[in-house]
């Protein structure tokens, strides 16, 4: 079974130069979205300096991954995708504590490495991925050794910030 990672129906659209990825708490069923006007409620904020024509397809919450009577593992909230480039996002809103970090990662490793399989994967020269805490916009202590190491096993360039740019 391959996976439709461009739904339509899951996907909003921005060519605006600063827009934000909102993604309501629990227990809320809504996919993550784009939001051009509403900046208190952006988690991720995208910088789309050049004005791309940018899509963001919502997965978790919109495209199922799982394989047929297999539970559905676990899954990042969307991808900005635009001019050969895939950006994977992981959106939280935690203060200190917790594993957010190790969470997401594991989050966008599932996604990358179902994305991979499929046949639009070879379609985007540029692979990155983002974990982005509107709680926690600059990230202080250095998670170098945890990027290499995502690099090495997705191939995806990994950030840990809350702007995104393109």
């Amino acid at each position: 079974m391959s996976v439709n990672f461009l739904n339509e129906a899951c996907q909003s659209f921005s060519s605006r130069k600063l827009f934000g990825l909102c993604d309501e708490p629990s227990p809320s069923t809504r996919p993550a979205y784009i939001d051009e006007a509403n900046g208190e409620n952006w988690i991720g904020v995208v910088e789309n300096d050049y004005l791309y024509d940018v899509t963001f397809t919502a997965i978790d919450k919109c495209i199922d991954i799982s394989i047929e009577g297999e539970v559905q593992p676990k899954r990042c909230d969307g991808m900005l995708t635009f001019e050969g480039s895939v950006i994977f996002v992981e959106l939280k809103e935690r203060h200190s504590g917790g594993n957010w970090i190790k969470d997401a990662e594991k989050q966008l490793k599932s996604t990358i490495e179902n994305f991979e399989l499929s046949e639009i994967a070879e379609d985007f020269s540029v692979k990155k991925a983002y974990i982005a805490n509107s709680s926690h916009p600059k990230f202080r202590s250095s998670q170098t050794l945890r990027m290499e190491s995502f690099l090495i096993e997705t191939g995806y360039v990994l950030r840990i910030e809350q702007r995104i740019r393109l």
